[in-house]
């Protein structure tokens, strides 16, 4: 006879942990949502702006900080949002420099077989 499982029907612990995983993971899709429309609202407006900005040049250069000042100042402050949502290891967090590590230890492994 197999034993049953024996957990708790309603453990109050478990259910403030698992309400509190919820609230948390609400709270960072919320973050998310949100840079996405900030990174929406940058393309839309910024092309508007440059589109504008170049039409009224009246023979000056379109590449010059006239044109381009506030997709690069509101680029910084993009790049600033998206640091603090994905955080600053978002490319080269500990768990892809394992799976890194585990890739060129097959490769070289493969390469010696």
């Amino acid at each position: 006879m197999e034993p049953y499982n024996i957990e708790p029907f309603n453990d109050p612990q478990s259910n403030y942990e698992r309400e509190e995983a919820y609230l948390r993971a609400k709270k960072r899709v919320k973050k998310i949502v949100g840079f996405y429309w900030h990174l929406f609202w940058y393309v839309l407006v910024n092309i508007f702006i440059v589109f504008t900005t170049s039409q009224h040049l009246n023979g000056e250069d379109f590449w010059s900080i006239r044109v381009f000042s506030t997709p690069i100042f509101w680029g910084i402050g993009l790049v600033f949002h998206f640091m603090g949502v994905f955080g600053p290891n978002f490319m080269f967090s500990k768990a892809w420099e394992k799976r890194k590590i585990e890739k060129i230890m097959d490769d070289e492994e493969k390469r010696w077989e």
